[in-house]
């Protein structure tokens, strides 16, 4: 049986996840004492690392989902670097069930954008000439049921994406 182009039913059903764009939203970086911060240091630096997902509706089963990445490292009390990057795609999302599209966007969408976050703050890292900051791989599944948590502890709902 098919539905009439030669494919069967259950195929023209399928979920599918498709990444129509993605770019660089916006990309900071400071290197604000140079040149001593570049010199050898002691020790190696403290960095810190915020990771943040956001979302917005372009269309009934468009998404521009949105990676946000700021780190710092400091030294003895001195900023040695400190970067803010928002990495976004655009996804295409059909034939998902309405229960399972907010935890699709906020998880899978940026775990596919991950990557591209990561190399691009390696190479702004290593060109304010410093070692690459290699980040290490992020628990989306994790962040995304600490946000949930966080919004019903402040008496929000969970809404859809």
């Amino acid at each position: 049986m098919t539905n009439g182009n030669g494919t069967p039913p259950e195929a023209a059903q399928a979920p599918q996840l498709n990444v129509l764009a993605q770019y660089t939203k916006d990309l900071s970086f400071e290197n604000p004492n140079a040149p001593t911060s570049l010199q050898p240091q002691n020790q190696a630096p403290q960095i810190n690392i915020q990771i943040n997902v956001g979302a917005n509706n372009l269309s009934e089963s468009e998404f521009e989902v949105t990676l946000s990445v700021e780190g710092k490292a400091e030294n003895a009390g001195k900023v040695m670097f400190s970067f803010e990057l928002a990495y976004a795609g655009v996804f295409r999302i059909v034939n998902v069930p309405k229960e399972n599209l907010h935890p699709l966007v906020m998880i899978e969408c940026p775990r596919l954008l991950f990557p591209f976050a990561r190399e691009i703050i390696a190479t702004a890292v290593r060109d304010g000439g410093f070692p690459p900051l290699m980040l290490d791989p992020v628990d989306f599944v994790g962040l995304y049921r600490q946000n949930m948590e966080r919004q019903m502890a402040a008496g929000g709902q969970a809404g859809q994406a």
